[in-house]
């Protein structure tokens, strides 16, 4: 018979759950001004920052 798991550790991933819902992968693309061929960023930015991480260079 399989053990049951403790209710401590269900509640331990609920709220590590909720706190990675603030978090937002965000990709951004920038020009390489000698060539003018695209690359792509990628970062992990809470969601209140998204505006100031796509506005900054």
């Amino acid at each position: 018979m399989a053990k049951a798991a403790s209710k401590n550790a269900k509640v331990k991933d609920l709220k590590a759950s909720a706190e990675a819902k603030n978090w937002t992968k965000v990709i951004r693309a920038e020009r390489n001004p000698k060539t003018g061929a695209y690359s792509f960023k990628e970062g992990i930015v809470h969601k209140d920052k998204v505006k100031d991480y796509l506005s900054s260079k």
